[in-house]
């Protein structure tokens, strides 16, 4: 357990564990209030605070962010777009999805050291695992290899996705998770494609096209039959166009609120060693609205 969870013999209440998140365009992250959630549901308090780069007139660089949030007392650090990557040069230790993925979103200061995490991966895989149990997976086409793409890429195939073919308008990207997807699971499991035609078993959508900020549909909705599954990674909105067609269409559909909850749940484990209250996560995330 985290050393900041210690129960005050003087108080008898447990101290207030405090967070972060480092990222880019993050005002409206539902992170906070699900770390804080979790915290209430073992009777401490939780402050979560945001450091958003992109509004800042002259951002501090990333190491010296690290630094004094380690200094001032933080359990642990979330880190999104776009120093996922780049936070890797900076931490002592990399736990096993981390090393495998080459990204970070999870660190904890620890005894001293700083140890880097990766729940992208695990979030969606257990979203996918409960939404789509049964489902057809054995040709999947993925849509953008980049952000959390490889994380999905993995979960994928860590989840009996036979054949999965990845698709990106930026070809050396796509070309990056498929050299490293097929290193861990065979090249006859993963593939480049240069289009979105071909029948497919699924759709999954990890590009941010579909957001509030990108609207819009990554593929053509009229392809889409109810034998097919469609997953979305993204939330804002809690059901994008794509979701809303592959529904009406019949298909079985997921969107993000599941990977964004299961990340977040496996972070605060993180951060303490606690189990986490999954329900009372996505109650308050959905508290939040659409």
């Amino acid at each position: 357990m985290n050393s900041d969870l210690i129960v005050s013999s003087a108080l008898g209440t447990p101290k207030t564990l405090t967070l972060g998140l480092i990222g880019q365009g993050i005002a409206l992250s539902r992170t906070p209030a699900m770390q804080e959630a979790a915290g209430e549901g073992h009777g401490f308090r939780t402050v979560y605070r945001l450091f958003d780069t992109g509004t800042m007139a002259s951002p501090p660089p990333l190491p010296d962010l690290l630094k004094a949030m380690e200094l001032t007392g933080y359990a642990g650090l979330n880190i999104t777009y776009p120093y996922k990557i780049a936070v890797t040069e900076h931490l002592d230790e990399l736990g096993p999805e981390a090393e495998a993925l080459g990204a970070v979103n999870t660190i904890v200061f620890q005894n001293g050291k700083r140890i880097g995490h990766n729940t992208d991966l695990g979030g969606f895989s257990d979203s996918f695992a409960e939404e789509m149990a049964g489902a057809k997976r054995r040709r999947v086409l993925q849509i953008g290899a980049g952000g959390a793409g490889m994380a999905v890429a993995f979960a994928l195939l860590e989840n009996g996705v036979e054949e999965l073919c990845v698709f990106d308008i930026d070809r050396l990207r796509a070309e990056s998770l498929v050299a490293a997807a097929a290193a861990r699971f065979g090249a006859d499991r993963i593939r480049l494609v240069h289009d979105v035609e071909g029948s497919y078993d699924g759709i999954v959508n990890a590009t941010p096209i579909g957001t509030d900020k990108r609207p819009g549909v990554p593929y053509p909705v009229e392809r889409l039959n109810r034998d097919m599954f469609v997953a979305d990674v993204n939330y804002f909105p809690l059901e994008t166009a794509l979701v809303k067609a592959a529904r009406a269409a019949g298909c079985r559909a997921m969107g993000g609120a599941g990977m964004a909850v299961g990340q977040a749940v496996r972070s605060f484990q993180h951060f303490t060693g606690l189990e986490a209250d999954r329900e009372r996560m996505m109650a308050r995330f959905l508290a939040l609205g659409a």
